[in-house]
């Protein structure tokens, strides 16, 4: 630090970039240009219960990012001292911090330690609807619709079915802000956080207490807002003073090292990913859509004005990449659903323990026998026979905003062995990428062209995937020379709150670099794609046409 106590560039080294996930905890440390040097990771527990209740432990993930810390500085060779700056991200989950900064429970477990509300979390859909049929003026900026995964419908839950604690609550935070408070002491929340996930209109500067008051959470509002943030700020912005003594003996690093204002998981992949340069292509963010393929799968497009897409949440001014409106769509269950469509299979025990030999999962090892089957990975396509899956086993995020769609499997037939489920493997992932291309004709459609996805997150570190994306959307597909994007976003942050990059946009273009592009098929291979996205079509419209039937 410098004798003003601004952050001296020339000795901002190194940097550490946390990504909290639905089930890890991971850290990673990079250099200043973006190289990753050591990472490592610990599991987080997550209780499922009836309801579709899903809740896990704030101080429990918080010891996780310790320990991961501390093990990615060790194996990195890095002096703590030497570690410029720390930044965070995690899924857009509610967390409630009650008196003392102790944990505050959120189900009918009577665990206080049990104080975060999953995003996958679906037991406020009744609350949802409800809100949705307000028409509020609000909505505008979500597509129309909020989501069961967004907080203001589980505030509105918790009010009704957990008053107590409700009440006693001292803190509502999404956890990426949970992170930096307890990391800093800071209750500044991220401008990404609030404005994706509890309706904050970051372009007026505003909560609207009128939306509040009209869906019974006028508490929030007569409180002047205390409880879910009333310092709002751009990610990567330096908060407090750093680490607090406290955190940064958790951490083992120097109390005082620079915290950057978070992102949501997905948003710091997009960070990670998007401001590489790419040889041949349009160099502008706005041309370029960020995919992160995980658990669940976002996707995310900005654009120098906003613009209203039926479906997709957004626009949100500033959410991601400063000074551009964000798009986001997705699904909610993506790797996660694949993961689920395989085990239906009879063939997946067998499948399990050849994998398990191999020391690979599951899915793993059905790509590893689907590249080898396939030949070259376009051709991959062709395993999949007939057999088309519309993989919505937990809703539709986007483009329709219709959280009770359900998975459709049709072509099955009486086979039993490895070769058919991998088949069925290569239809999962083919779904996965019809859905996007749905996406992508959304906001073409209203003014969104997207040149290249650049395409992060576990789900999408094999080439067939990669391949599969490009040909299902007929877009090609970029990823980074960093095996870590979303840890390399928050490592930007931290990069920007020490003072090494004067702003996020030039730490996107410094600390990231495109490794490979894959250009979609042509040929009988998209026109297969096309016939096979307009059966996926059909089937999805059945499905509506059979619950609307049955209600």
């Amino acid at each position: 630090m410098s004798a003003d106590n601004t952050p001296d560039a020339s000795r901002c080294r190194f940097f550490i970039g946390v990504d909290v996930g639905t089930g890890s905890a991971r850290a990673g440390v990079f250099d200043a240009d973006g190289r990753l040097l050591a990472a490592a990771k610990r599991p987080v527990s997550t209780w499922h219960d009836s309801g579709n209740r899903v809740e896990q432990s704030s101080e429990q993930i918080w010891a996780a990012v310790c320990a991961s810390v501390r093990e990615a500085v060790v194996s990195a060779g890095v002096p703590a001292g030497e570690v410029a700056g720390i930044g965070f991200d995690a899924t857009c989950s509610l967390v409630l911090v009650g008196a003392g900064g102790g944990p505050v429970g959120v189900g009918q477990s009577g665990d206080p330690q049990r104080n975060v509300m999953v995003w996958m979390d679906h037991r406020a859909a009744g609350e949802a609807a409800e809100i949705n049929a307000g028409g509020h003026a609000v909505l505008r900026y979500v597509g129309g619709r909020v989501s069961p995964e967004m907080e203001t419908p589980k505030l509105l839950w918790l009010k009704r079915n957990l008053p107590q604690s409700f009440a006693s609550a001292e803190q509502f935070f999404d956890l990426s802000d949970y992170l930096t408070w307890r990391s800093t002491g800071s209750l500044s929340r991220s401008v990404c956080t609030v404005t994706c996930k509890w309706t904050y209109l970051a372009h007026e500067k505003r909560w609207d207490a009128d939306y509040f008051r009209a869906i019974g959470l006028d508490e929030l509002a007569n409180e002047g807002f205390a409880r879910i943030g009333t310092e709002i700020v751009d990610a990567g912005t330096p908060l407090g003073g750093g680490l607090t003594a406290a955190a940064a003996a958790d951490l083992g690093l120097a109390q005082g090292t620079a915290v950057g204002a978070a992102l949501i998981d997905a948003h710091a992949g997009g960070i990670g990913t998007l401001g590489a340069e790419v040889a041949g292509f349009d160099p502008r963010v706005s041309s370029r859509l960020a995919y992160i393929f995980g658990t669940s799968a976002c996707s995310m497009a900005s654009s120098p004005e906003p613009v209203f897409v039926d479906g997709v949440w957004g626009p949100y001014f500033s959410a991601m990449v400063p000074g551009l409106w964000l798009n986001e769509g997705g699904q909610s269950a993506a790797g996660a659903a694949i993961d689920h469509l395989v085990t239906l299979h009879p063939a997946a025990p067998a499948a399990r323990a050849r994998a398990d030999a191999d020391g690979l999962s599951l899915v793993a090892w059905l790509d590893r026998e689907a590249t080898e089957m396939g030949g070259a990975t376009a051709q991959a396509v062709l395993l999949a026979g007939g057999v088309q899956v519309v993989p919505e086993f937990l809703g539709n995020r986007s483009p329709f905003a219709d959280p009770e769609a359900r998975a459709v499997i049709s072509g099955l037939g009486l086979e039993t062995g490895v070769p058919s489920l991998v088949g069925l493997y290569v239809a999962g992932l083919c779904g996965i990428g019809y859905g996007l291309r749905q996406l992508l004709e959304k906001l073409g459609a209203d003014g969104i062209r997207i040149e290249l996805i650049v395409a992060s997150g576990g789900a999408a570190q094999s080439g067939l995937v990669r391949q599969v994306l490009a040909d299902t959307t007929g877009v090609p597909v970029a990823v980074t020379a960093t095996e870590e994007p979303v840890l390399l976003g928050s490592a930007m942050l931290a990069a920007v709150a020490a003072g090494r990059y004067p702003a996020l946009a030039e730490a996107m273009s410094a600390m990231s670099v495109i490794d490979t592009v894959f250009l979609p098929a042509g040929g009988e291979i998209a026109v297969l794609h096309d016939k096979r996205f307009a059966a996926f079509e059909m089937l999805q419209s059945a499905e509506r046409a059979i619950r609307a039937q049955l209600s």
